[in-house]
This record gives C-alpha cells, sequence and structure tokens, in this order.
C-alpha cells in the first residue's frame, strides 16, 4: 500500500476531520436545544417519543464516558438519567463541558487505536471507529427527532448543514 507523508493513501478522513465533522454536529445539536421553548424542552412529545431533554440526556450520557473509556481504558458507567434542576441552561452548560471534554480526549487517542476492538460500557463491542460513529449517528437521530418536535410547535429547526 503506498503511502505519502505518513498517511496511507486508503485512509479517507483524519481524526482530527472526524473530529471536526463530530463537533460540527454538536453545534447543530446544541442549536436545536436553545430552539427549544423551556416548557416545551422538558414536556413536549409526539407519538410516543420521549421529551428531547430526555434523548440529550443520553447524548451526554454516551459521548464523553464513551470516549473516557477509549482513552483510559476503564469502564465508564451509562447514566442517562442523570439528577438535574429542569433548566434548559443547565443542559446547554453540561453540553458545552462535554464538547470541551471531547476535545481534550480526543486530543489523547492515537490514530492506531481507531481500529482496535473495544466493548463500551461494558455491553457494545465494536472498533474504536465504529463507536464514534455510533456517537454521531445517534445524535442525528436523535436531533432529527427534535426537528419533528419543533416543527410540530411552529418553530424552524435550525440548518442541519450549517455546521460552524
Amino acid at each position: 500500500m503506498e503511502t505519502t507523508a505518513n498517511i496511507s493513501v486508503s485512509q479517507i478522513i483524519s481524526p482530527t476531520e472526524l473530529l471536526e465533522h463530530w463537533q460540527g454536529h454538536r453545534r447543530v445539536t446544541r442549536r436545536t436545544i436553545e430552539a427549544f421553548p423551556e416548557e416545551a424542552f422538558f414536556n413536549h412529545t409526539i407519538g410516543g417519543m420521549r421529551p428531547f431533554y430526555k434523548m440529550v440526556m443520553e447524548l451526554l450520557a454516551i459521548a464523553e464516558p464513551g470516549l473516557k473509556e477509549i482513552v483510559h481504558g476503564t469502564s465508564e458507567h451509562f447514566d442517562e438519567d442523570f439528577k438535574h434542576d429542569n433548566k434548559k441552561e443547565t443542559f446547554l452548560r453540561l453540553w458545552d463541558e462535554a464538547t470541551e471534554a471531547i476535545n481534550e480526549l480526543w486530543a489523547k487517542i492515537k490514530p492506531e487505536q481507531f481500529k482496535e476492538t473495544i466493548t463500551l460500557f461494558g455491553q457494545y463491542e465494536g472498533t474504536v471507529y465504529s463507536q464514534i460513529s455510533y456517537f454521531i449517528d445517534n445524535e442525528i437521530h436523535h436531533r432529527a427527532q427534535a426537528y419533528v418536535y419543533l416543527r410540530s410547535l411552529g418553530i424552524e429547526p435550525p440548518l442541519f448543514f450549517v455546521r460552524d
């Protein structure tokens, strides 16, 4: 296999580009949280789906703790039902804190780790890359549900393709 500047020609995206891709999605999700009226963030549902704050709790329980497992090799407790004060501003603060932690943890992942097989939260086996892909895909999935909620409330959701 040929290499150019120590990067395999089969590599499509660098770890730095993957992080930026993920953080772009996180910025859109943050704007989605901001778009919700306080009451609707905690109570609005359609068709048996959870309120968006519950989905955000899940996303917070996966991203930073999952990266901690990847970086430190220790099992993290999956806690998507943590105590909070029922204030949207708290969720925005937690989101921002997790975003910073993701950046710090990401810097500690070695490129060769992305192909290693790991088990997250004691039960989900896959490569580091597939786990991170799941983090991103799961966030997009829940944000799409939130878009349905926002539209049902007469609120235009953030443009999903504007990731800055």
